[in-house]
């Protein structure tokens, strides 16, 4: 049995052959970024990432250790996606703007031809506010693709099957919606710009049906929740959580029953032959919900005047006090901060931050290099044009 000594000197052997080829690993994750760069690719590879971890796992010979190899993997995984995004915004901000448009509409990327429509996701069916959020933007000359899951929409957009998505981020009355911030982590792809749509919630049912005949109400449960108070008064009604406001519309006109209704928008019941039972029953007259325009490249253009970007800090007293010191330092506006939980880390936090500013002011690209240094993780998200809902 070797001494302490000899056993720490193996330690610090194989430690030192670690960082080495750490080093050389992230190194060729430089090289493959500037490749996506020029190619037009997508960070993520959801599919390239578990080959490679299969492939390692299996050269495993302790197969009790496979559960830390599998976490050691993942977390090196993560660690070069993060690297190759830093690879990318530098050199978005050393080339200076990019895209420059004096609109708010993205131009098409390089693997759309200009014959063809922009490919646009949304979730949910026709009628949705999601499908209104696009129109309101794109316009009505690009194809529209729904999808049931948010995830999916993440999804089309890394396998090229559509060119940018729209999703529901924010709404005035319920706050952020916390599944597009974790997917918008996940995937590493980047917000190009928002829509602020004003949402009126109307109770519907098929034609015939009376307020008495209600038993069961579905609708997405932002929406539910937004008109809380009306139902407050119908304590015999069953609130159903459903996908989507248009969705459930949709499934009351097919179940075709005078004991169902769905919250949803006027367009919806006028797309799905529905009766208005009640109108207006969300408890904020002014409920705007926020949806993000996301694509898989960061676009700066002229008009880019709003910067979201996610950290974590130190689980330490003053770290976030500190790192959040620098937007007043800088005289910037921060506009938002929403948390959300680490997996794994309890009581430890992602915080998601909206600022004013554009990537292409130099007081805008120091304040980021002194948030990075003041943050355990950073990721930007974007740097779009922002939308109030009132133009």
């Amino acid at each position: 049995m070797k001494d302490l000594a000899s056993l720490r000197r193996v330690i610090d052997y194989i430690d030192k052959e670690i960082i080495n080829l750490f080093e050389k690993r992230m190194e060729t994750v430089i090289k493959i970024a500037q490749y996506k760069e020029q190619n037009g690719l997508p960070i993520l590879n959801e599919s390239r990432e578990k080959e490679v971890i299969e492939k390692n796992i299996s050269y495993l010979k302790n197969k009790s250790l496979q559960k830390e190899a599998l976490d050691f993997l993942n977390y090196i995984m993560n660690i070069s996606r993060e690297i190759q995004a830093r690879q990318m915004v530098h050199n978005i901000c050393k080339k200076g703007q990019r895209n420059v448009d004096s609109s708010n509409k993205p131009k098409c990327t390089s693997h759309i031809s200009r014959k063809d429509k922009l490919r646009i996701g949304f979730q949910g069916v026709q009628g949705s506010f999601s499908e209104q959020a696009l129109i309101e933007y794109f316009g009505e000359d690009v194809t529209p693709c729904n999808v049931i899951e948010f995830e999916d929409l993440f999804k089309a957009l890394r396998d090229n099957e559509i060119d940018y998505g729209v999703l529901p981020i924010e709404n005035s009355s319920t706050g952020g919606i916390s599944e597009v911030y974790d997917l918008l982590r996940k995937y590493g792809f980047y917000i190009t710009g928002e829509r602020c749509v004003k949402v009126d919630h109307n109770l519907l049912g098929i034609k015939g049906a009376k307020i008495e005949n209600i038993t069961e109400v579905y609708s997405h449960p932002q929406a539910l929740q937004q008109s809380s108070e009306f139902f407050k008064a119908y304590p015999e009604m069953k609130l159903i959580p459903y996908s989507n406001t248009a969705s459930s519309a949709k499934l009351v006109k097919d179940e075709n029953s005078k004991e169902k209704a769905a919250v949803a928008s006027k367009k919806a019941a006028q797309l799905y032959n529905l009766d208005i039972i009640r109108s207006n029953i969300n408890y904020n007259k002014n409920n705007y919900t926020r949806f993000a325009i996301i694509g898989r490249d960061l676009e700066v253009n002229s008009s880019s005047n709003k910067i979201s970007i996610v950290i974590s800090v130190a689980h330490k007293p003053g770290s976030l006090c500190r790192t959040l010191s620098h937007f007043a330092k800088n005289n910037l506006n921060m506009s938002k901060i929403e948390s959300r939980p680490i997996v794994d880390k309890p009581w430890e936090y992602f915080f998601y931050i909206d600022f004013e500013g554009n990537l292409n002011d130099a007081v805008v690209r120091e304040t980021i290099e002194c948030l990075k240094k003041d943050s355990i993780y950073f990721k930007l998200l974007g740097n779009y044009e922002g939308h109030n809902g009132t133009s």
